[in-house]
């Protein structure tokens, strides 16, 4: 009989004993007390605990995606019905040419260490966070200047529309103390909370600012903690938080002492698929481009209109979920008339064979001219909605002729694959330059996730032009709207077709009972802190 190696034993138990301590420490009881002013928060996985602290010049609060940055605040504010308005600003101008922002500021704020909040910190943030390598993207600021105390000039290489989501996202900081090395674990805003201190990998408190300006929060302090989706339930079973996701896998679950709560956030996931043709070409030596299935319209148009998204909804979210068309269905700027009707396999098949793929061998999975209708869908395994998504997506296809092979990766991987093989993604920014322009103007290969399918349609471009350009909202919400289908194309599933978009997931909260949440405004449920200031405890 073999005999088992003690050391590896009790190393294995060590290491087993360990991650038990730091799982129970984890959901453990450390974070909460009994002072009903003090709020304990599970962050979801679209707050991750930033490496670079909470500074808004490397990204917390902005870029990829966008939340309350609770130290600092901004010069523009999301309010209850949706609408962005003044918070630092007091108003704000745009040239004829749409080149030239002007913003006015209040002259009564002041940061946490007393200094007084003017143009000059204004203009010093954007200036440094255009120059600092983050997620944001402000590359279309020429310069930013301080006209006086109170006005600040915004210069752009080019006219934008959409500027005044960067204008309400970036949080101000003081130009005078700012340290790029050190502002992150120490950071000075003139936010509703101070950092009071941050013990990394656990988590971060925060302390109410006295010098806060605007309405007096409730809550004292909050506590913010950046668990793995895996932990959620857990943690709200401890009792020991006020607010927690609720994960995929546990949206038909309930917990004692929990309301559930369901946000709506425009959170769009679909499947790109590439649309130029493989000739053989490559970027940077890594990135294969084009695929000769998914680049042929009418398997596009097919998966479009064969899929059944009221089944995913119903399968994979347990139904908080809507069906999900062109990628901005919830969005004002959305065009209905570029929808189609799905959940019609014949019809599907139809469109296939009118565009010449026929089954000639009887193994179910069309083919044309040699070509088998077969592609690799990538998807990051670690998320558990886009791995279920996947895998619905991939049953479903075969039902009316096309495989799917499904390949779990991690981001690098999927970015080095996005322009020859599909992949699940998602987006939920409100502002078109994130969901319209980038996701489908045509450009240059230069390896970023927006537009990885490589999608172009010069007249869709057009009018994404237009719209940039148009000083009207409503009147650049109507050039976004008609790109989506112009011509017999453009980037809708009616036209074009180079996304199956599939679902539009709500974002999903146990919230402890007598913990009120306010008004908060449709639309933005990944930022469920976005109002803190108007919560309390019954």
């Amino acid at each position: 009989m073999r005999k088992l190696n003690k050391k590896l034993l009790i190393g294995g138990v060590v290491v087993l004993v360990a991650i038990i301590g730091g799982a129970f420490m984890f959901m453990g009881h450390s974070y909460h007390d009994d002072d009903p002013t003090h709020l304990v928060v599970a962050a979801h996985s679209n707050i991750k605990e930033p490496k670079a602290g909470f500074n808004p010049l490397t990204g917390w609060g902005c870029g990829h995606q966008n939340y309350n940055p609770l130290v600092q605040s901004c010069l523009f504010k999301t309010d209850a019905n949706g609408t962005i308005v003044p918070d630092i600003a007091t108003d704000y101008s745009i040239s004829d040419d749409g080149k030239t922002w002007t913003v006015n500021l209040r002259n009564d704020i002041k940061f946490s260490d007393n200094s007084t909040l003017d143009a000059e910190d204004v203009a010093f943030t954007f200036n440094t966070a255009k120059a600092t390598k983050s997620e944001l993207d402000l590359t279309n600021i020429a310069n930013v200047t301080a006209v006086n105390s109170t006005s600040v000039k915004f210069n752009l290489v080019e006219p934008r529309s959409t500027f005044i989501y960067d204008l309400r996202y970036v949080g101000i900081v003081p130009s005078d103390t700012y340290n790029n090395n050190t502002y992150g674990e120490h950071p000075i805003g003139s936010g509703p909370y101070v950092l009071d201190h941050w013990d990394k990998g656990q988590q971060a408190i925060f302390k109410i600012n006295d010098n806060y300006y605007g309405k007096k929060p409730y809550f004292t302090q909050i506590t913010l903690v950046f668990p793995e989706e895996a932990t959620w339930l857990e943690l709200a079973k401890s009792n020991d938080f006020d607010v927690v996701p609720v994960a995929t896998s546990a949206l038909n679950q309930s917990v004692d002492g929990y309301q559930f709560v369901e946000k709506s956030a425009g959170r769009a996931q679909g499947v790109s698929l590439p649309y130029l043709p493989d000739n053989g070409t490559v970027y940077n030596g890594t990135y294969k481009i084009g695929n000769n299935v998914t680049a042929d319209k009418s398997i596009r148009e097919a998966l479009n209109v064969g899929i059944d998204r009221n089944k995913m909804v119903d399968s994979v979210f347990s139904g908080h979920a809507k069906p999900e068309y062109t990628g901005v269905d919830t969005r004002d700027y959305a065009n209905n008339a570029s929808k189609v009707n799905d959940s019609n396999v014949e019809q599907a098949k139809q469109i296939l064979a009118q565009g010449g793929w026929r089954d000639t061998n009887g193994d179910g999975i069309v083919e044309k001219n040699g070509t088998k209708a077969s592609f690799d869908l990538y998807y990051p395994p670690d998320y558990l909605d886009r791995q279920s998504l996947s895998t619905v997506f991939a049953e479903q296809a075969k039902q009316i002729g096309i495989e799917v092979n499904l390949k779990g990766a991690d981001w690098d991987t999927i970015y080095q694959n996005m322009y020859s093989s599909a992949a699940l993604m998602q987006q939920t920014s409100p502002d078109p330059y994130k969901s319209v322009y980038q996701q489908y103007h045509s450009k240059e290969v230069d390896g970023f996730y927006m537009n990885p399918n490589l999608y172009n349609n010069s007249a869709s471009d057009a009018l994404m032009e237009q719209a940039m350009h148009s000083n009207d909202f409503n009147q650049a919400n109507n050039y976004w709207s008609q790109s989506a289908l112009v011509n017999g194309g453009g980037w809708g599933p009616a036209g074009d077709a180079p996304w199956v978009w599939l679902a539009n997931y709500d974002y999903n909260y146990f919230i402890k009972d007598g913990v009120n949440i306010g008004n908060q405004p449709d639309g933005l449920g990944n930022d469920i802190l976005i109002n803190v200031c108007e919560w309390t405890r019954a």
